[in-house]
C-alpha cells in the first residue's frame, strides 16, 4: 500500500464536520469593550441556545490577561451565514472589533461527557 492509499484509508472514517471559526480582534483598548460586554454576552448566549455556537471565548497570551481578542466556532450552513452572525455581534456593530473568518473541518479529536446521577452534575472534558 502506498502513502496516498494509506492516508485515504486512515481518513475514510474521520468526521469531516465543517464548522466556521471567527477570530476576532479588538479595534480599541480592552476596557472600551466593557460597556458592550453584557450585550455581546446576551448575543452569544442566544446563539448558544439556538445551537449555533460550538465553542466561544476570549483569547490571551499563555501567561497574560485577556486582550479583547476572541475565538468563536460556529455551526452554520455556510460562510455567508457565519459572516452575518459575526457582523451582528454588538462588538462588531459598534465598531469595537473586527474578525477573520475561516472554514474548519474537524477530522479527529474526542469529546468527554460525564453525568453523575447521585448529584445530577455534568462534567465536560
Amino acid at each position: 500500500m502506498n502513502e496516498d492509499e494509506r492516508a485515504a484509508e486512515l481518513m475514510q472514517k474521520m468526521l469531516r464536520k465543517r464548522l466556521y471559526v471567527l477570530l476576532s480582534k479588538p479595534l480599541v483598548a480592552p476596557e472600551k469593550l466593557k460597556p458592550f460586554l453584557s450585550a455581546h454576552l446576551d448575543y452569544m448566549i442566544g446563539l448558544e441556545k439556538r445551537g449555533v455556537v460550538f465553542a466561544s471565548g476570549p483569547l490571551a497570551d499563555a501567561e497574560g490577561p485577556p486582550s479583547g481578542h476572541g475565538l468563536t466556532v460556529l455551526r452554520t450552513k455556510g460562510a455567508e451565514e457565519a459572516r452575518a452572525i459575526a457582523e451582528a455581534d454588538p462588538f462588531f456593530v459598534n465598531g469595537l472589533r473586527t474578525f477573520e473568518l475561516k472554514e474548519w473541518t474537524i477530522m479527529e479529536g474526542t469529546l468527554g461527557l460525564r453525568v453523575n446521577l447521585s448529584d445530577q452534575t455534568i462534567e465536560v472534558a
